[in-house]
């Protein structure tokens, strides 16, 4: 079994691939569905004009808004349909999760399997037309105060009919790229929601890594540098690639059975991955973020001046830049927390425990039943706790020197977490489609040989 296992894994190559036709519909069906994404990121607000968009930039270049701008592949910068992506299904989805979590009434919802799941989706989808409609208001009034001191007006007609159709515009625009993932993880290859995020950041890449060159041609940067930051960059994806392959492996062994070798009892392994969470807890990290500093940011630019409130929303603004002691503070909490919250989401102890009980596994040395599932709560929150650590370094510490040096944002360690994370799930996802074409290829050909020897 070993040898025709390993005899099927080294079969697997192009050739597997051209005859999964099943697999390339999947690949066709989401590299159309990212550029449509691509498409609608440059189709702008109804009543914006475009060439007032560029103070904007100015205004809020070096800020945390140029971070998530990275997210959305520019659409944010550029006022478009999709400005604020998947960010606000994101945080509904947290807000729903949480709720899930302390409400007993949900919980039970939960229960009731897919018509449970069902009616959470529904709430989501709610909660992401309340929170982009929020979102959309502060950008729409935001907007119609942009450049008002240097006579600069970037709302052809301002008022209340603007702001209507900003916010309509705004909510169509996410609630399409909350369906287009959806439709992407189900009749394509990987996460929907991870996938647009991933092809926002890559979208961004070729136009910053030109940039980072141009400051070696300029001499603003030194080749020295350029070649260091390069180096860390390669460095870095090495790193993630280990550590998100990194597992604990909890031995499992299973009553002894008669084999034709005499006794012999089944033994396998359990694997806990070292980063169970995976890429959620900085993307639920950074959404949470984004809620308050769009409202902040531009609802600023309406109140600048006015009083208390615009000078207290002025100093929020400045001491949420990006790469700030407060800013990296939050952020690195919410990573903190979140890793710990989708790992309980991810895995129940109780419940593996049970399965195990049911099945007749056990550990070597622990009672089954309570004691195993004490064991892997225990195993579990110490990997967790390095895992949660590793994730805080890779998206902290970059990202603070990226602010610190002037680096181009997408050298961002979030950014780069994101884009392996998801790569290396969707590559996964391939290899899983192309082995289970060549187990059908056998399956076919043992039915064949089977009727002929009748």
């Amino acid at each position: 079994m070993a040898s025709a296992a390993n005899q099927m894994a080294s079969s697997i190559s192009l050739a597997n691939f051209t005859k999964a036709t099943d697999l390339k519909k999947r690949l066709w069906f989401t590299l159309g569905a990212l550029i449509v994404f691509r498409l609608l990121s440059y189709v702008p607000l109804p009543g914006v004009d475009p060439t007032a968009l560029g103070l904007l930039s100015q205004q809020t270049s070096g800020g945390v808004l140029d971070f998530f701008n990275s997210f959305s592949g520019g659409a944010l910068k550029r006022m478009s349909l999709t400005a604020l992506g998947v960010m606000p299904y994101i945080t509904a989805s947290i807000v729903v999760q949480l709720a899930t979590s302390l409400s007993p009434q949900l919980a039970a919802i939960k229960k009731e399997g897919e018509s449970g799941r069902m009616r959470l989706n529904q709430y989501t989808r709610y909660g992401t037309v309340a929170l982009t409609a929020i979102q959309g208001y502060f950008i729409a009034v935001g907007l119609e105060a942009l450049g008002a001191n240097q006579g600069v007006q970037a709302v052809v007609l301002p008022g209340m009919l603007f702001r209507l159709t900003a916010v309509v515009s705004l909510v169509g625009g996410t609630m399409f790229l909350m369906w287009l993932g959806e439709q992407i993880t189900s009749r394509g290859i990987g996460n929907g929601v991870s996938l647009i995020i991933m092809a926002g950041i890559v979208a961004n890449m070729p136009t910053q890594l030109i940039n980072l060159l141009n400051g070696g041609r300029t001499g603003s940067m030194s080749t020295l540098n350029i070649i260091l930051i390069i180096s860390a960059i390669v460095g870095l994806v090495l790193f993630i690639c280990f550590m998100e392959l990194a597992q604990r492996r909890i031995l499992i062994q299973y009553p002894k059975r008669q084999t034709q070798r005499g006794m012999q009892a089944d033994r396998s392994h359990l694997p806990l991955k070292l980063n169970t969470a995976g890429v959620i807890p900085p993307i639920f990290a950074s959404s949470l973020l984004l809620m308050p500093l769009t409202v902040s940011q531009f609802a600023g630019q309406k109140v600048a001046g006015q009083g208390w409130w615009g000078d207290l929303i002025i100093t929020l603004n400045q001491y949420l830049q990006h790469g700030s002691p407060v800013y990296m503070l939050l952020y690195g909490a919410g990573i903190i927390f979140f890793s710990f919250f989708y790992t309980a989401v991810v895995f129940n102890p109780e419940e593996t425990a049970d399965n195990l009980k049911r099945h007749g596994g056990f550990i070597p040395g622990i009672r089954p039943g309570k004691n195993t599932e004490v064991y892997f709560d225990y195993v579990l929150t110490r990997i967790t706790v390095v895992g949660a650590g590793y994730l805080a370094i890779i998206c902290l510490v970059p990202e603070y020197l990226v602010s610190a040096l002037a680096i181009p944002f997408y050298l961002g360690g979030t950014s780069l977490l994101i884009v392996v994370n998801v790569t290396m799930d969707t590559v996964t996802q391939i290899q899983s489609h192309l082995y289970a074409q060549q187990y059908g290829d056998l399956i076919k050909k043992a039915r064949l040989k089977g009727g002929r020897l009748r």
